[in-house]
């Protein structure tokens, strides 16, 4: 009798109690996804890229190769992951995150640009392993399809826009420019040549995004005209 009176006085309780195990689950599969790609990094800056399996990958963070495939489908796409990490999140965060006054071109951009700038030097010789490897550049350039879905949550947002195509059509042009950018950036007839015998890329990542990105102004701040009218009317 007192279970029942407590569940109907409590509805909320069971959901709770699944919204916390739900939680820590999630905090594990995040911590398992950063052990495995912290692994492959390493171990790829160690051995080199062509020395380390996938079995050496999941015994150094502790899971097995069955658990590994549950996260990644590759070798190259876990080293990969060491260096654009949760990247989609955090341009979709960083751009639902900018001020109201800021337009939507210039905080999409500026999202982009932000988590595409290698901050230390850890981030930099990854970098710099990558673009040693076509199979590795391919892999890297493939994380720009991540962006679209949480981009377009972003987008659709920041217009309260009740057409879903809109924000799907912009955050898939997005993606397709950062892909451009990162496919020109790490081409290797456009780069230099290290006394280590290193393939560095050439020019600036930063600049190279914001000229693939600027012939999208124009549609975003349409977008975002027409929602304010809406708003308006």
């Amino acid at each position: 009798m007192r279970a029942r009176k407590f569940a109907r006085t409590h509805p909320s309780y069971a959901e709770t109690v699944t919204m916390r195990r739900t939680g820590l689950r999630e905090q594990k599969k995040l911590a398992t996804r950063e052990a495995l790609r912290a692994a492959a990094l390493r171990l790829a800056l160690e051995r080199g890229p062509d020395n380390v399996r996938v079995d050496d990958i999941a015994e150094a963070a502790g899971v097995s190769p069955r658990t590994y495939n549950n996260y990644f489908s590759s070798r190259e796409q876990a080293i990969v992951a060491a260096v654009a990490g949760e990247r989609e999140a955090r341009v979709a965060a960083a751009v639902a995150d900018r001020p109201a006054d800021v337009g939507l071109a210039d905080a999409v951009i500026e999202a982009i640009v932000d988590q595409y700038t290698v901050p230390d030097a850890s981030g930099r010789d990854a970098l710099l392993l990558i673009t040693t490897r076509p199979a590795l550049r391919d892999a890297f350039v493939e994380t720009t399809t991540a962006i679209e879905h949480p981009l377009t949550d972003a987008i659709a947002e920041r217009l309260g826009d009740g057409d879903p195509h809109t924000a799907r059509v912009l955050a898939a042009s997005v993606a397709a420019a950062v892909r451009v950018a990162l496919e020109q950036w790490l081409q290797t007839t456009a780069s230099s040549s290290t006394t280590s015998g290193l393939v560095v890329p050439s020019g600036s990542l930063p600049d190279l995004l914001r000229t693939t990105l600027a012939p999208l102004t124009p549609a975003l701040d349409a977008a975002e005209q027409r929602a304010l009218r809406r708003r308006h009317q």
